[in-house]
Formats: C-alpha cells, sequence, structure tokens
C-alpha cells in the first residue's frame, strides 16, 4: 500500500466502523501485519450489526444450560464470591450489576443527551409519535402486571414489563430488508424514550433506604466535576477519579449505583469545540506554515505546527463522541454479555414449570411484555396522531408500527435488571427472570413475523396500506 490513504469503499462503510477508527488504522494497515491480519477482520465483525445481539443471546443461552447442568452450583458460586477492590468489598454479581452497568447507563446517559441535543428528541414534532408510545409502552405492561399482582407478594415488580432492550429490538428490526428508515428512527427513539423513564423508575421506585451523608457528598463530587468543567480542564484523570468517588458515594446512598453513570453521561459535552469548516480553514493555513518551515530547516517551528495539529483535532470531536467510540465496544461485547451470564442462570427444579404457568408475576410480565407493550405503543401513538400532536412519517403504516410496539416487547436486558432490584425472594426472582426470557422471545419472533408480513408490496396501480 503506498503513503496515501485510500478513501473507503462502498464496503467498508456499511461495515459499521465509526469513521474516525477507520482513519486511524488505515495508518496502521500500511506499515502493520497483524493490523492487516487481525485488527480490521476484528473490527469489521464486530460492528456487523447485530452481531453484539448474537453474543448477548449466547452469555444468555450458557448461563441457562450452566445454572441447569451437573455444575449448577459452580454457577451460583461464581457469582456470589467476594471480589475486594481497594475497601470496596462485594460480591462478583454486585461488581457487574452496580459497577460494570454503571458504564452501560454512562453510555446510555450520554446517548440520550445527544439525542435531546441534536438527534430525533431536539423536534419535539418528530419525536411526539414515538415518544407517546413510549409512554403508553410503559403504562399499559405496568397495570397489566398490577392487575394481576394487585395485593400480592410480586405487586412490587410493575416496572419489570416496562423496558425495550435497545440491542435486540434494533438486530431484530435490521433482519427484515426493506424496512423505511423512519420506522427504525422510530423505534430507536421510542426505544431512548423508554431508557428514560427506565432510569426514573429505577431512580424513584427501586432504591433503598437514603444514608443522608453519602447521598450529600455525592452532591458535592457532582458540584465539583461541573466546576471542573466549567473551568475546561480536559486531564481524563481528573475525570475518572471524581466519577468513581461519586459512583461510589451513589453506590452507599442507597440510590441505584447506575444512577451515578446516567448523571455522569448527562453532564458529558455533546458539542464539539471547533467545527469541521473552522478546522478545514485553520488547517490549510497551518499547513502552508508547516511547509514553510520544514523548507527553512526550522524544526522547532514545525514541531510546534504539529502541536497545534494535534489540538485541532481533538477539539472537532466532542467528548460524548469520544467515550462512545471508546467504550461502545467494550460494553457490547463485555459488560453486557458478563450481565447476561451472571443473570440469566435461572435454575428449573422438578415442578418449576409447573409452577410458572400459575405464577401470577410470571403471567404479569408475559402479558405485560407481548400484548401491553404493542397496545400501549399503537394506541398512544394512534391517539398522539388524532389529537394533533403527532403524525406517522411518509411511507410507515400502522401496521408496520404495531409490529415494532410487539418488538418492543423485547425487554431482556434492563427487565432483568429491574427484576433484579424488586425482588429479593429467589422464587420471585426464578419467576420474573424466566418470565422475561420467555415474554422477549416470543415478541422477538412475533415482532419479525409482523414486519415481514407488514412490508409494503409494490405493485403496479397499488400503494402501500396506511
Amino acid at each position: 500500500m503506498d503513503g496515501r490513504l485510500r478513501r473507503p469503499s462502498a464496503a467498508d462503510r456499511t461495515m459499521g466502523i465509526p469513521p474516525r477508527t477507520y482513519g486511524a488504522l488505515q495508518v496502521k494497515l500500511r506499515e502493520s501485519l497483524v493490523a492487516r491480519a487481525l485488527v480490521l477482520p476484528i473490527q469489521q465483525f464486530i460492528h456487523i450489526q447485530g452481531i453484539s445481539s448474537i453474543f448477548l443471546l449466547a452469555a444468555a443461552v450458557i448461563a441457562l444450560i450452566w445454572a441447569n447442568s451437573p455444575w449448577h452450583d459452580s454457577y451460583h458460586h461464581v457469582w456470589e464470591m467476594e471480589l475486594q477492590l481497594s475497601r470496596l468489598q462485594l460480591p462478583v454479581h454486585a461488581w457487574i450489576n452496580d459497577a460494570l452497568m454503571a458504564i452501560f447507563f454512562f453510555l446510555v446517559g450520554m446517548e440520550i443527551k445527544h439525542e435531546i441535543v441534536h438527534g430525533e428528541l431536539a423536534d419535539i414534532r418528530r419525536a411526539a409519535l414515538p415518544v407517546f408510545g413510549a409512554l403508553g409502552g410503559m403504562i399499559v405492561p405496568a397495570l397489566l402486571f398490577a392487575v394481576f399482582n394487585y395485593g400480592q407478594p410480586g405487586q412490587h415488580g410493575w416496572g419489570i414489563p416496562m423496558a425495550t432492550d435497545i440491542a435486540f429490538s434494533l438486530g431484530v428490526l435490521g433482519m427484515v430488508k426493506g424496512i423505511p428508515s423512519d420506522l427504525k428512527v422510530f423505534l430507536l427513539t421510542l426505544a431512548i424514550a423508554d431508557d428514560i423513564g427506565a432510569i426514573i423508575v429505577i431512580a424513584v421506585f427501586y432504591s433503598s433506604s437514603l444514608d443522608r451523608g453519602a447521598l450529600l457528598a455525592g452532591i458535592v463530587i457532582l458540584a465539583l466535576i461541573v466546576l471542573v468543567l466549567k473551568l475546561g480542564i480536559s486531564r481524563p484523570v481528573v475525570y475518572f477519579v471524581l466519577g468513581v468517588g461519586f459512583w461510589i458515594a451513589i453506590l452507599r446512598s442507597g440510590v441505584h449505583a447506575t444512577i451515578a453513570g446516567v448523571i455522569l453521561g448527562f453532564l458529558v459535552p455533546t458539542d464539539a469545540p471547533l467545527s469541521l469548516e473552522d478546522f478545514r480553514d485553520m488547517a490549510s493555513n497551518m499547513a502552508a506554515s508547516f511547509r514553510d518551515a520544514m523548507a527553512k530547516g526550522d524544526e522547532r517551528a514545525a514541531k510546534s505546527i504539529l502541536g497545534a495539529f494535534d489540538a485541532l483535532l481533538n477539539n472537532t470531536e466532542s467528548a460524548s463522541e469520544r467515550l462512545t467510540r471508546l467504550l461502545n465496544d467494550w460494553v457490547s461485547f463485555l459488560v453486557l454479555p458478563l450481565f447476561a451470564l451472571a443473570n440469566a442462570g435461572v435454575t428449573f427444579s422438578g415442578g418449576a414449570w409447573g409452577e410458572l404457568f400459575t405464577s401470577r408475576i410470571a403471567w404479569g410480565i408475559v402479558l405485560g411484555l407481548v400484548v401491553g407493550k404493542p397496545l400501549g405503543i399503537t394506541g398512544f401513538a394512534k391517539l398522539a396522531e388524532l389529537m394533533g400532536l403527532a403524525r406517522v412519517p411518509e411511507g410507515v403504516s400502522w401496521r408496520q408500527l404495531t409490529a415494532v410496539g410487539t418488538l418492543a416487547g423485547i425487554g431482556f436486558t434492563v427487565s432483568i435488571f429491574i427484576s433484579s432490584l424488586a425482588f429479593d425472594d429467589p422464587a420471585h426472582l426464578v419467576e420474573a427472570k424466566t418470565a422475561v426470557l420467555a415474554a422477549s422471545l416470543v415478541a422477538g419472533v412475533l415482532g419479525y413475523l409482523a414486519l415481514r408480513d407488514a412490508k409494503p408490496q409494490r405493485k403496479a396501480g397499488f400503494t402501500s396500506e396506511r
């Protein structure tokens, strides 16, 4: 390969590799056999659409097999082992659920802020339909669960069927060819609005009694982080130390520790200090100055200009974009599969299946996710349209929106997460997790079939159904 960077081909772009990651990789490909033989194929593989969902599903299947194998005792023993870091000692499953999942929710917080500032949630009119749909997709499933469990020991689990798993739902949607882009935007915006609701529910209803001293310490650290941001300090280690301190304070306060991740995600700037247009103009002048310095043999001036280039390049990417690019693959291929491996392993005894069919908790979750989600999403979206608050995008039919509503019944990650917060009783937790897994599977299959059947058929003289 010659010294010039080649333009990404159409095939390269469809791999989904982030542009900056791809550009940096092109430099390494020129000189490194490892990059050509190993790094590029790995990057291409992990950015195939839906591949992270397959890893997540595989982890859940492995957990179920392990938990019901002759070695099921070892499954539970592994996650209950105590692990101490510094002076903080927690079981392994708590490190995953409270610490690693805080990183996941940190990414969710950044994504939500980006959508509010720059994305679909920035346009109220455009966001109205999926936001109303998300509201219905939370209220109706929670009410269905409450009807089945009112006054019963499992009534605290009403938040479980409210959640939608973004990775799985988008992964299944991507399996159907010819889906309108507006339908994908609808599901993504709906899932993000759903995440906001889930975060509020976790913070308000699934946090334990408050330790006011620890909460006050968290508020002080948060104020210090805001001050550091205002002062323009850019040292990552400063934010890392303060962020960890804030997470520990929230963990000890009784508010669930993942909320710390969401709050920190909202603080990350989403605007780049320097626009690409400004960079173009400034870089052109600096390139000319660099050539002049090299022609004069002034190496010191040339290196000084290179330092300015470094600063300019860093300033063309927002902190939110940079952190998302650095953390996203780790979360998709390590954090979430570990979470599934540690939480999806339900051990079934001889009569467990019979008990599940009579469990109010299980029926509340299954009906909430499989029936309540499409009813709530479609019903509230239709109501928003009739009231003139929202409109259905061109090229999208109500059959497709209903199919997406069915697909949103894939609760999986967040539903299992809320289950672990809602129930201390092992029997109730087993019922809830099993119901989430079953309902997510049913919703995924039904949603896929409904989407495939709802695709507009192009025939001469006919238009798609609206």
